[in-house]
Parts: structure tokens; sequence; C-alpha cells
């Protein structure tokens, strides 16, 4: 069963002005198809061509470096490009704001630790508000294309929520600026999606 590309659904300029149509472009019909097309070639007459990605990153052994980058890449920018809409912003509602509130504080003090984690990954990365078993939230970042799921790598959960610190992720609009980019993701949060994803992680 190989996988495939994930349709937007929304138009590439629909996150202007936070993020710029020719970086959704880009980022979409090149870097993630790349992942897409990475990733069926080294499952290809293996077992893992049965399995859902989510089965392959749980049980990944890490030292498969094509499995580890293509599978992350696909499976991150799955998930970056569902959390985003040109209705975003805002802030939570209902449980899972209640769990932002409990676990840090405020939806502020919340903002700010996740900007900072995404600020301070140092080299391409990703920031991440993962569900803990307890139902409890944490915010950790991952090198590279890793993420929550995959085992040992320290920064363990269900991702509800991820955003892209590679610099294809926003270099063409914000150069070096990435403070500027992680502060203009906020303002296309899809907050019903997370939510959603919240509540299928607790």
């Amino acid at each position: 069963m190989a996988f495939e590309l994930p349709d937007l659904s929304y138009a590439y300029d629909a996150l202007e002005p936070n993020i710029d149509a020719r970086t959704m472009e880009i980022h979409h019909s090149k870097h993630h198809n790349g992942y897409t097309t990475n990733l069926n070639n080294a499952i290809t007459d293996t077992p893992h061509a049965s399995q859902t990605i989510e089965e392959i990153l749980k049980g990944l052994d890490l030292n498969n470096k094509a499995l580890r980058n293509n599978g992350g890449g696909f499976y991150n920018h799955r998930l970056f490009w569902a959390i985003m809409s040109p209705d975003g912003g805002g802030t939570p509602s209902g449980d899972l704001a209640s769990a932002i509130n409990n676990t840090f504080g405020s939806f502020d003090d919340f903002k700010n630790e996740f900007a900072k984690a995404s600020a301070t990954q140092f080299g391409s990365g990703w920031a991440w508000l993962c569900v803990q078993s307890d139902g409890s939230l944490k915010i950790c970042a991952t090198a590279n294309q890793d993420n929550p799921l995959m085992p040992g790598i320290g920064c363990g959960g269900i991702p509800i929520l991820g955003i892209d610190v590679w610099e294809h992720a926003y270099y063409l609009n914000y150069q070096n600026r990435r403070p500027d980019y992680i502060q203009a993701f906020f303002n296309v949060i899809n907050w019903d999606k997370v939510s959603e994803l919240y509540k299928k992680g607790v």
C-alpha cells in the first residue's frame, strides 16, 4: 500500500501574509512530495509495506535512515498542513484549553514556551505539543524529521501540534528571522483540528 501526498484543504496563497504562497507551493509539491516518494521506495518489498505510517514510526529502528528521515518527513508534514487554516489563530477552547491552562498556567505561558522551543531548536527540526499517556501536555523539540512517535528520541507522546523550523519552511519570506515566522504561525493554527487530535490522544 503506497503512501500518497495529501491534498491541502486550502490554496497555496490562503495562509498569506503569514506564510507566502511560493513557500507553500515548494514545501508541499517538492519537499513533502519528495519524502513521500522516498518513503514508498524505502518500504517496497518489506514488511512495512502493509503498515500505517504510525505503526512504522512507533516500531522504527533509528539506524534505518531512509525510513527515519522519509517516514518522519511524510508524517510530520501531513500533520503540519492539517493543523493550519486560513481561518486559524485565536485561542483554543473546551478540554484542550483546560489542559493547556492546567499544564502551562495560561495560554500566553504556553505560547511563550512553545515559541522558545521552536526558536532554540538548533538547525533543522520541529517543535511539538504532545499528549502524554495521563492526558497531560508536553512541549518538546526534535532534530531533522524526527518526531515524538519514534522510540528513544527523548520526546514522547502523541503529537497534536507541530511547527516546521527547517529553513525551507520560512526562509523565502522571513530569511533568518525565525522568531517572526513562529509568531506568524500562531495566526494560522487551526485550534479546532488540534482539539480534535487532543480528544483522540487522551
